[in-house]
């Protein structure tokens, strides 16, 4: 198989002919038909992550069918189609696992950074962290399912209630979100760099109420605020927008370090928290709300063999929606 591997961080990826790997206990080996590109994948790229898999094949939204099962295995069938996420493993038994909270388990192991992942033609997963996907979605279109669709739903889940709802950074978890948001009756704001005109066009045609770029002040305040951009700087911003209580996610798996701000923008029971991972039970939920919305994702495909290319313009910001890799 055509396998883009990662040898040392910070170097491109390397495209290497090599044997599709072998289903273990509990495994499935599945034929990879997409896989989206998320910006957790430059973060293990680009050395942001520490201690990665290396060698490794990333990779974390994976779309495909089974083609062989291993040992145990109990709930999938050869020819299922099947999506696999970020959260690859857990171990069950520690206090996390037992309270609900597998996407804190102490020994989680994931998708693209432990284990190697969906840049290739073939990729294995354990067969209790696959999810069934819907028919009402071609591969292409929900492979941004599996990470920017999912982290988008939980940190929608977090902010409860909220009427007024902004989201920071208007990239392809972003560009799901909006679209449950509207569903669920809230109305969005959506922040993106300044001056992209085209990614505030963007965010209106899915249902934006206004659009802006981050270093403005939302025409409402809000009551809740998420915040998918890797920048640090916009915690303080995204506090300052917000009414007496809110509620400002950081969605990110990375950002940079949010610098020092007065105690008044938190002061007022605002609450700041962070998203990390997501559990079985978020992917079950966002599946099967995401044909009703419906969720249409804005994709951009790449041949498998321009991975390279796919990050480079993600780092860039030169697309709108999400990158999409196909063998």
């Amino acid at each position: 198989m055509l396998a883009m591997i990662l040898e040392r961080a910070g170097a491109p990826l390397r495209a290497v002919d090599c044997m599709p790997p072998a289903p273990g206990a509990g495994q499935v080996l599945i034929r990879v038909r997409a896989c989206g590109v998320c910006r957790t994948d430059l973060h293990v790229v680009d050395g942001e992550l520490p201690e990665p898999k290396l060698p490794l094949v990333p990779g974390h939204e994976i779309i495909g069918t089974v083609e062989a099962i291993g040992p145990d295995t109990e709930r999938l069938q050869i020819g299922d189609r099947v999506g696999v996420p970020w959260l690859g493993w857990t171990c069950g038994t520690c206090e996390y696992c037992r309270t609900s909270r597998e996407n804190l388990c102490d020994r989680a192991r994931f998708t693209g950074y432990q284990i190697d992942g969906g840049y290739a033609e073939y990729a294995v997963a354990d067969e209790r962290f696959c999810f069934a996907i819907p028919a009402d979605f071609d591969d292409l279109a929900a492979a941004p399912l599996m990470c920017a669709g999912l982290i988008g739903y939980r940190a929608l889940r977090m902010a409860g209630d909220a009427r007024r709802l902004g989201l920071y950074g208007f990239g392809a978890a972003a560009h799901i979100a909006v679209q449950v948001a509207r569903y669920r009756g809230q109305k969005v704001f959506a922040f993106t760099k300044p001056g992209d005109t085209r990614g505030q066009e963007f965010a209106r045609s899915l249902g934006a109420a206004w659009a802006g770029g981050s270093d403005q002040t939302p025409p409402e305040p809000l009551d809740a605020a998420l915040i998918f951009a890797p920048v640090g700087a916009l915690v303080p911003a995204a506090l300052a927008a917000t009414v007496k209580g809110a509620t400002v996610i950081c969605a990110g798996i990375h950002m940079s370090d949010i610098p020092r701000f007065p105690y008044r923008l938190l002061w007022e029971e605002r609450i700041l928290r962070s998203v990390a991972n997501l559990t079985r039970r978020d992917g079950e939920e966002f599946l099967a709300i995401a044909p009703r919305v419906p969720v249409h994702t804005t994709t951009v495909r790449f041949p498998l063999a321009q991975a390279n290319e796919a990050l480079s313009q993600l780092r860039e910001g030169r697309f709108e929606g999400a990158a999409v890799l196909v063998p």
